[in-house]
């Protein structure tokens, strides 16, 4: 195609052509990935690397499906990440998703309230290391869903909230 292309317009034409086509190649209203960013783990079981391809070693094996990661830059498929107790490392693109989660951090357990602030009834005691689907944060309480118990916590208590 490109051959017949060019014996149709030339040198020229095919130039515009290749710019039209490079332009064109990516979808309208594609985004361009800001890092960093929250994402999290999509499988069950994940590597963590030391560095960005598989022939380099596991670094940690990562057995917690929907673990918030913090991600600090793509590099050819590959995410430079962060876990919440701060080790980094590299994981293949493909294990990670966008699906907003929160891990409960801190000493001690968290007040799961019904609405954001805590005048509110109070729902569940939430303890350390527990992981939950994150919904919308404001005023600094976020929702959150834990095995099917969706209440608000303070957003200084989740890894996985807020601005990575």
């Amino acid at each position: 195609m490109l051959h017949e292309f060019w014996n149709k317009f030339g040198r020229a034409g095919s130039l515009a052509g290749l710019m039209v086509a490079a332009l064109s190649a990516s979808p309208a209203g594609a985004e361009t990935p800001q890092f960093p960013a929250w994402r999290s783990l999509r499988d069950p079981v994940v590597n963590m690397r030391t560095g960005p391809g598989e022939d380099y070693a596991i670094r940690f094996v990562y057995r917690r499906q929907f673990l918030p990661i913090k991600v600090l830059r793509l590099f050819q498929g590959w995410y430079l990440v962060e876990d919440p107790d701060g080790a980094r490392g590299w994981m293949m693109m493909r294990f990670l998703n966008k699906t907003p989660t929160a891990l409960i951090r801190g000493k001690g357990p968290v007040e799961m309230h019904a609405g954001p602030g805590e005048g509110t009834p109070l729902l569940w005691k939430l303890a350390p290391g527990l992981v939950g689907r994150l919904g919308g944060c404001k005023d600094g309480w976020c929702q959150i869903d834990v095995e099917r118990h969706v209440g608000f916590v303070p957003e200084g208590r989740l890894w996985g909230a807020g601005k990575p």
